[in-house]
């Protein structure tokens, strides 16, 4: 059966431990594990389907691995993601959730055999007739891994089909007449999991000259053993206690003798966390210099040497895992700081000879989703403008921090003090918008599910909250449209009014990073970085002004796809620079 969009045939190819097989209309087939790229590109070139697969990772990392362009694909893993929330989604998951079965009761992979013998009695017993099924209808364990033959192959192939069409029917049941859009999601899921593994395979581009030299302006020079590290840690440690005398021995590892430290010298903090004692950099030079200190420990100790070694290859490349959902709100996510890169260590992140960066970053990129999905016409209005908050401002008749505090509280649910007062004026403004919110916040403290603009599910139990350290939002159990005073309500309300903001611009920005991932190809260009909502495309110096055009330009195709409408308008700060840190934060 063909997408009922785009026309194009579904074939699904499943990878096994000895072969491939691909099953749909115009193949089936089974590939021998060495011949399985040549018969994809092949098999792509004559059939132009879109793929079903189990997972990407599972599937098409070899494909990938050997620089093959895969443009459509349905992951099956993906998919589930948005329908049942949640991170996890093997196939037996997936087999269970179009299956209306128990995830709880998902059979867990069997354990490694200590013997070189991979299977036990019963296996043996089975033989070939055995199902891939247990008693009770899930998915066998390790189904996948443990298919050796092509009968196998074949049938877990036209289970992923059925699977697929089996998500597709469920996209219906949740979007009725927004179902088009909801696959289009799955469509762009999918396309985000596939960049995640060029993401792993081209790396990012360093300097690592550069590297070492800001390596070695915060964590000191190379250790030449043990003896010299301790002795540049001392050093290291030395700016900081010289400010407290008689405290030479302090620990600033410790955070119980940091406290003390700080009391020494009459700061009383509750705790030392960098936000609570940013205040008081200037009180004493002894805040200043830690916070410069852990600054420099961080480096040192995550982003030093090491880190350089073990994960900048000898092609001058960054690389670790991606994912192309966090489950949670479904933001992208990265390994061995390719999201956490300190900034001082920014310039070391240069184009290779002949290349630069299209640097491109949204602007007020939540305030405008919110704008979508809460298709509030007055609210779409106020972006028109490149700064959305002037607008906004106007018709509050207040000045633009204000206006700008009242957006950011209504989305992050801070109602206290300034922001609370700002709030208000927001919510007469603005009715249609703030309502949306507000249904999403009584959701949240009411254990209820919500849904992003895509559809991706977002369940409550113990959800991570961010801003709220400590709480556990699965404490306390409201009844539908009660806020309780306690603050684990209170942080899951919060939760859900920004996820479903937060999480519907996860999926603009990877439909659009999937869009220009092809208007940059025919450049000699290549999407080397996401983070949130920044994309950091690596491209030819000859090549950088078409390539900063296509970005742009891919931006508005697809804002108008994914949003289904032009009243609302996106933007992105776009530049061209050679390293990362010559981009305007």
């Amino acid at each position: 059966m063909p997408d009922k969009a785009s026309g194009a045939p579904l074939v699904a190819l499943v990878l096994g431990p000895s072969g491939a097989y691909a099953v749909g209309p115009g193949v089936d087939e089974p590939w021998p594990l060495a011949e399985a790229t040549r018969r994809f590109v092949e098999a792509n070139a004559r059939l132009a389907p879109r793929w079903v697969v189990w997972s990407a990772g599972a599937t098409l990392r070899d494909v990938l691995a050997s620089g093959v362009e895969v443009n459509r694909t349905w992951d099956l893993a993906e998919a589930h993601r948005i329908i049942h929330g949640g991170w996890w989604a093997t196939p037996g998951h997936v087999v269970a959730g179009c299956r209306d079965l128990d995830e709880s009761q998902v059979p867990a992979p069997r354990a490694p055999r200590l013997s070189g013998f991979d299977g036990d009695l019963f296996d043996v017993a089975a033989g070939d007739d055995a199902s891939i099924f247990t008693a009770d209808g899930h998915l066998v364990p390790d189904a996948l891994t443990r298919a050796t033959d092509d009968t196998r192959l074949r049938e877990l192939a036209q289970l992923a089909l059925e699977c697929q069409g089996a998500q597709r029917e469920a996209l219906e049941r949740i979007g009725g007449a927004h179902a088009a859009r909801l696959e289009r999601t799955v469509w762009s899921e999918s396309a985000a999991a596939v960049l995640c593994l060029e993401l792993e395979r081209d790396g990012l581009p360093v300097d690592r000259g550069a590297a070492e030299d800001l390596i070695a302006a915060s964590a000191g020079p190379r250790a030449r053993d043990d003896a010299h590290a301790a002795a540049i840690r001392a050093e290291r440690d030395d700016a900081v206690l010289r400010h407290a005398r008689g405290r030479q021995g302090a620990d600033l590892r410790n955070p119980g003798q940091v406290r003390e430290l700080l009391l020494s010298v009459g700061v009383d903090v509750p705790n030392t966390r960098a936000w609570v004692l940013e205040p008081y950099r200037h009180t004493h030079p002894l805040v200043d210099a830690l916070l410069r200190w852990r600054k420099d420990e961080r480096i040192a100790t995550t982003y030093g040497y090491r880190w350089l070694d073990e994960h900048v290859g000898p092609d001058d490349r960054l690389r670790g895992g991606w994912t192309a959902c966090d489950g949670a709100a479904g933001r992208m996510t990265a390994q061995n700081g390719l999201h956490n890169l300190p900034a001082p260590l920014r310039p070391a992140i240069c184009a290779a000879p002949g290349h630069v960066f299209v640097r491109a970053d949204l602007g007020q990129i939540e305030p405008r989703v919110l704008a979508v999905v809460s298709a509030d016409r007055a609210f779409a209005e106020a972006t028109r403008a490149d700064d959305l908050y002037a607008p906004v401002a106007a018709k509050l008749g207040a000045d633009r921090p204000k206006a700008k505090v009242a957006v950011l509280a209504a989305m992050y649910g801070q109602r206290s003090g300034a922001a609370g007062e700002a709030l208000k004026d927001l919510e007469r403004a603005y009715p249609v918008a703030m309502g949306l919110l507000d249904r999403a916040y009584a959701d949240g403290v009411a254990r209820r599910p919500v849904r992003t603009w895509g559809g991706r599910l977002i369940r409550f139990g113990a959800v991570p909250v961010a801003g709220a350290p400590g709480e556990d939002v699965a404490a306390g159990s409201p009844g539908a449209g009660e806020f309780s005073a306690t603050g684990a309500d209170a942080a899951r309300g919060r939760y859900a009014r920004n996820a479903v903001i937060q999480g519907s611009a996860a999926e603009l920005f990877k439909a659009w990073a999937a869009t220009v991932r092809h208007a940059v190809r025919p450049l000699g260009g290549q999407i080397v970085l996401c983070l949130h909502d920044e994309l950091l495309v690596h491209v030819p110096e000859q090549h950088a002004d078409a390539a900063a055009r296509a970005v742009e330009q891919t931006l508005v195709s697809a804002a108008r796809t994914w949003a289904g409408t032009d009243e609302v308008r996106f933007v992105a700060d776009t530049s061209v620079v050679r390293r990362w840190s010559e981009a305007k934060a």
